[in-house]
This record gives C-alpha cells, structure tokens and sequence, in this order.
C-alpha cells in the first residue's frame, strides 16, 4: 500500500507504513541513507551479473494470465486487511513483503505443479513477481485511497448525525455510484506523471526508498539463497496466520452482546478501561507495532496517555460551564467536540509542517537537478550505452544494463497527454451528476492543477519517501468547500474534492514508485504501467464490494463505540465543516486548545528536525500521537506489546528476528484481518455469537446477581 508513509525496516525490507492519514514518513532519512548505502555496495556486487545468464521476458510476456489471476485473490485478502484498519484506528502499516511473499509462494507453487505434470510453458521471473506486486498495491491501495474510513463515509448521514450538521447535507453510501465514482477519478494520477518516467528515474536518479526496497526484496527471492530463505517466511506466515485466524474465530464466540468479549478485558482495573486503557487481544495491532518503528508506538501512547490519561478527565470537570452538562457524550457541543478538533488542528499543524518541508526540498532539489543537467559536460559519455540519457553519468554495467531496458520499451507522450485530457473531460462531466454541490469548474481548477501537484508528490517520494496525498487532499476541503460556501454544499463539495485530489496525487506517486521498482528489476515500464492501471480496475470493484459488506454486516459501523468506529470519517467531516462554516460552533475554550496544539505540532517537528539525528530519533511524532486523541490509546497498548516482543526478539536472536519478524507480523494481521470475511457473512446471516463474556465491578455484580435470584 503505497498511500502514506513509507519507510524501511530494521533490517532493510520494506516497511510503509500507511499511518495513512500522515502523509509523512517518521525516519526519511534512516530509509534513504540504508538505500543508497546499498546502490553504493553495488558496484562490488553486481546484481544483473547474476542474472546476465537469464533471458529478460518481453513486457508482453511479463503480464501474464497467471500473475493477475494471484494479483485479483491477493488483491481481495489485502482490502479485507486494509478496510478494517481503515474502519478501526486508521493506522496501516506496510503489506508489501506479505504481498511479495504470497505472491512468490502462490506462483512458485503453481509452476512446480506445472512443471511436474509436463505443462510449464514460461517460468516464473522476477519481471512476473514485480506485476503481481504492482498489481496487489495498486488494487489494495483503493480501500485507502477510496476514502471508505475518511472522506467518502464522511458524507454519510451517519457521520452527520454525530457530527450534528445533518442539515448541511449527506450522501449515503450505495454500491452503484461508489464503483462509479472510482472509475472515474482513480487513473488519471496514471496519466499525469508517464511523460516525466525518464526525467524522475533517470536523469534525476531519485530515490525512491521503497520502490527500492522492493526491488532488491523481489531481486532476492529469485536467487537461489533468497528462494529459500523465502519458503521459510512464507512458512513463518503461515502458521501465525493460522493462529490469528483461529484466535480471532475463538474470540467470536464470546462477544454476544454490547462491551461483550475478549476485547474489553479492563487489563488494568475498571477505571482505567473507562478512559480505554487496556490491552484489547487483537492479534492485528499486535502485528502492527511489530513491524512500525518504535517511536511511532511511542507516541501513539503518548498521545493516547496526553489526550485519554490527562486532558479528557480535565475537561469533564468543566462540564456545564465549558459545555452543557446534559449533551449526549457523541455530541459536537460537548467533550466529543475537544477529542475532535484538538486532534484535527495537531493533524493539519504537523500536515503543514511537513508540506513546507516537503515543497521547499522538493523545489530546491528540482533546482539543482535542472542547474546541473544545464550545466553538464560532454564528460559525461553515452558510448558504453547509445540509448542512455547525454546528461547521465559514466554507469556502471547494472546501470547500463537497466537504462537500456528501461528506455526499451517507451510509452507514447501523445497517448499520456491524450488519456490525462479525455479522463478529465469526462470526469468533468459525469462528476456533477454524481455531486450537484460540486460545480464543473470546481473539477476544471482541481484538473488544471492536478499535475503540477502529483509532481511535486511524485519527487517529493523520490526524494524523502514522503506521499502527501491527504495532505493535498485536506488542502481541497479547505479551498473547494470554502468557495462553494455552506449555502450551497460546501460540506459534500469539499470532501468529493478531497477524493478527487487524494486519488490522483497518490496513484503519480505509486506509479513513480512502480517504474523504479521495474527500472531495478528490468521489468518494462509498459508492464509497469498496465498491471498499475488493471490492479486499480481491480480496486475500484473489489474495495467497494468489501466496504459494502461491512456496512451491511455492522450496523453500528462508524459509531464511537462500535467494533468498526471509523475516526477519520468523523475527522474529515469537522475539516469540511471548519473550512465552511468556521470555527463559531466550537465550544468555549475549544479554539483556544486548538491554537496552541496547532503550534505544538510545528514547534516540536521544528525541534525534531533541528537536533541531530541521533537525539531527533527520539522525539515523539505530532501526527502519530494525535490518534488516539479521538480514538483511546487502547490498540497503542497492543501495539506497543508487539514492539516489546520484537525488542526482546532482537535481543535474544538478531539474525532470527531481521529474517522472520515481519513475516509474523504479517501473518498476526492477515489472519485477523481475513476473519473479518467470515464474522460478516455470519452477521448479515444472523447468526449470532451463542455467549457474552463481561467484566463487572464487584459491586455491580452483587446487583445484577440480586436482581437476578432476588435477595
């Protein structure tokens, strides 16, 4: 899921974590100095001499009916995943070793077969592996990208209600016009960045941490060493999702009723649990914080204990001078208005923080990249390779051999130019069909724009492994909104803007990300670019069809206390309402918290960046710790248990943990994750779980016993 932060692990595999709503990476620079320590080692170890020896499959035969056919089963397990993180906390954090894996094991297994019976037609390459994982990202990516727990929920009547402003207008969600939706606004990010592949990859030689990390993971499985080393993650992966998936179908059994489970186990006494402290099982969060880094787990509960420990409890004793005393607790004009906005104005602080910082290294970089290539020499010979760039340097034989293959297959920049102006046109039309508040000339400016911004996203990702595609897509609630006015739709405006804005920066990134994950495993950027544009076909019908399910099968999906409690939903719709309405609804004291942990979030991403690494490291994250503001620092607790796991991991045996750590974490989510097919098919059923285990003060125990067989 290449939708928000992206970062390496602690042993060089690729982590990205998709604290989705971040749009930052917590420790850009741990990731790009491991990566160009590695390209730097390379010229002691070439990689294509490896694989000198084995013949390069044209882009046609790298899509292959096989490669989708893994791709689409994958792509269905991944939203599952990705849609209960979204639905839950909001928190995702990198599927891509799980999805390199399964897909090596899957195709693997298929061609032994094949192999055995006499009918192997084509081997499995590394060209076929880096489809399938294209294809996987892409189609899961929708599930975060279709805004199904932030800005398409949002517009629900449901939300609104919580939010109190169902009068300003609402759109359920409905299976027909979601699909359509996605279709029309989810490949033109596709389109927008094809003519600049070259420029991105070659002659600007960026980055691109994790497109990087999954090369070399990809590179690794196809030498006989990784091979093996793969069958025994995939085994690692195996039996921990086996026992998330049992541990999760166990679970079940014991949640009969309202508060009713394992999951509400008030780990350190009833009070606490009242203020969501507590460790609540899930083998998923437990996953989690295995393969975050630990300060994201650290300011997670940091934040959970800032916000739920300290100033929830504080500001309840104001009730009824702050507030009124006699408001619902899910009310807008109560405490639920500080959890809300508090936590907004830290995400849109550090979101401004990070945009600067962003933009500003993105300009200055593009600056001296162009003052360079203006000023370069006839040094700098092509002779080795006629076919590379006259700006690029001397290349060693991996280089060249890579240039040579990237530059093979080239896509037409008429054909880029021309789908980027006949999407737009009829997405321009079909938009205010679907949304009457958003004015076809709304979707004219946002198009017009639309691919300078997923530049500056697609280099910025190149350059710090930062996408800030919600970052762009909350600066379209803002202005969209702001313009259409709360007379006339602002509210829905803005967030359809949002979905908009979000799909197109974030899917030029992805696809950057992909032609340099081709560009190192000499996959063609032709196979690149189709098996991105059919695994988002796949996302635009398999992540609707996944959310529809949940929302059918829970009917209390998107409350505050629910199973499926979709925070960001509720967070997006107090965006669009701030941008339109302003900030006289708060109440008393609101906006003066708001202020200073606006300026909290930048002052201490100021102090982060301004220390030296070794002490910045160190510094907990504004956006992370923002949270659990709305949420509770219950599933912090879970994932600060698989941090400890993993810390002591680590300390018993390195070797051990480097290898199979994120193939256990991977298996704890995707078991707990796929459960969630089975426990909502049981739901829309009727089938109920047969018993409520529930945990009672002694007191109330007595009672209920009383009331039960009398005195």
């Amino acid at each position: 899921m290449r939708k928000g932060v992206r970062n390496t692990d602690r042993d060089g595999q690729i982590v990205e974590h998709e604290l989705q709503e971040t749009g930052f990476s917590p420790e850009p620079e741990k990731a790009t100095n491991k990566h160009v320590e590695e390209e730097e080692d390379e010229e002691d170890e070439s990689v294509e001499k490896i694989f000198e020896s084995r013949e390069v499959p044209s882009w046609k035969k790298q899509l292959t009916l096989r490669a989708f056919v893994v791709s689409f089963m994958l792509s269905i397990l991944f939203s599952f995943i990705v849609m209960k993180l979204n639905l839950t906390t909001g928190i995702i954090p990198s599927l891509n070793v799980s999805a390199g894996l399964l897909g090596f094991f899957f195709v693997k297994t298929w061609t032994k077969v094949l192999y055995k019976s006499g009918y192997l037609k084509q081997p499995f390459t590394r060209q076929e592996n880096t489809v399938i994982q294209t294809c996987v990202v892409a189609s899961s990516g929708i599930a975060f990208s279709g805004g199904f727990g932030t800005y398409l929920f949002g517009m629900s009547e449901r939300i609104a209600k919580q939010s109190g402003d169902a009068s300003r207008g609402f759109k359920d969600p409905s299976l027909g016009w979601i699909i359509g939706f996605l279709f029309v606004v989810s490949f033109l990010g596709l389109f927008s960045v094809v003519p600049l592949r070259k420029i991105m990859v070659i002659d600007f030689k960026l980055t691109y941490p994790s497109g990087t990390a999954t090369a070399h993971l990809i590179n690794s499985f196809h030498t006989p060493q990784g091979a093996k080393l793969a069958k025994k993650q995939v085994r690692m992966l195996g039996r921990f999702f086996s026992f998330s998936f049992l541990w999760s179908f166990f679970q079940w059994f014991f949640t009969g009723g309202d508060n009713c489970g394992f999951s509400n186990f008030p780990t350190f006494g009833l009070k606490a649990y009242q203020y969501k402290f507590y460790f609540d099982f899930s083998a998923t969060y437990v996953g989690v914080g295995m393969i975050c880094p630990y300060i994201i787990n650290i300011s997670v509960l940091l934040g959970g204990i800032l916000s739920w420990g300290i100033m929830w409890p504080l500001i309840e004793t104001k009730k009824g001078d702050w507030f009124p005393a006699d408001v619902e607790p899910s009310s807008m004009h109560g405490l639920q208005a500080y959890k809300v906005f508090i936590a907004v104005a830290i995400i849109l602080g550090d979101g401004l923080y990070n945009f600067c910082k962003v933009l500003s290294r993105t300009l200055s970089g593009l600056f001296i990249q162009l003052r360079g290539t203006t000023t370069s020499t006839t040094s700098f010979t092509t002779e080795e390779d006629p076919t590379a760039s006259p700006f690029t340097p001397k290349q060693s034989y991996d280089d060249q051999r890579r240039t040579r293959f990237f530059l093979k297959d080239q896509i037409p920049t008429w054909f880029a130019v021309g789908g980027y102006i006949i999407i737009a046109a009829t997405s321009t039309a079909i938009l205010p069909h679907m949304f009457h508040q958003l004015r076809w000339y709304y979707i004219l400016v946002i198009y017009t724009c639309a691919p300078v911004l997923a530049f500056c996203n697609a280099y910025g990702a190149g350059l710090t492994d930062w996408s800030l595609a919600s970052t762009y897509g909350k600066l379209a609630i803002f202005t969209i909104g702001a313009w259409a006015g709360s007379e006339h739709g602002g509210m829905l405006a803005g967030l359809a803007a949002c979905g908009v804005m979000m799909n197109i920066v974030s899917t030029a990134s992805d696809l950057t990300q992909d032609f340099k994950t081709g560009y190192l495993t000499l996959s063609s950027p032709r196979s690149m670019f189709i098996s991105q544009v059919i695994g988002t076909a796949m996302g635009c019908v398999v992540s609707p069809c996944v959310f529809w399910l949940f929302y059918n099968a829970f009917d209390d999906l998107g409350l505050p206390n629910s199973e499926y409690p979709a925070p960001f939903a509720t967070v997006y719709r107090s965006m669009a309402k701030l941008g339109v309405e302003g900030v006289a609804s708060l109440p008393r004291e609101c906006l003066v918290l708001c202020y200073a942990f606006f300026g909290v979030a930048i002052l201490v991403n100021v102090v982060k960046d301004s220390l030296p690494s070794k002490l910045g490291r160190f510094v907990p994250l504004p956006m992370a710790m923002a949270i659990p503001f709305f949420l509770g620092p219950y599933f912090a607790i879970d994932m600060c248990v698989g941090s400890l796991v993993l810390f002591v991991w680590e300390r018993v045996d390195a070797a051990k943990a480097g290898a199979f750590g994120t193939a256990v974490a991977s298996g704890l989510i995707c078991g707990d994750g796929i459960w969630s097919l089975p426990s909502s098919v049981l739901a829309i059923a009727g089938v109920n779980p047969p018993v409520c285990m529930k945990f009672l003060s002694a007191a109330t125990n007595s009672k209920v016993d009383k009331f039960l067989h009398g005195p």
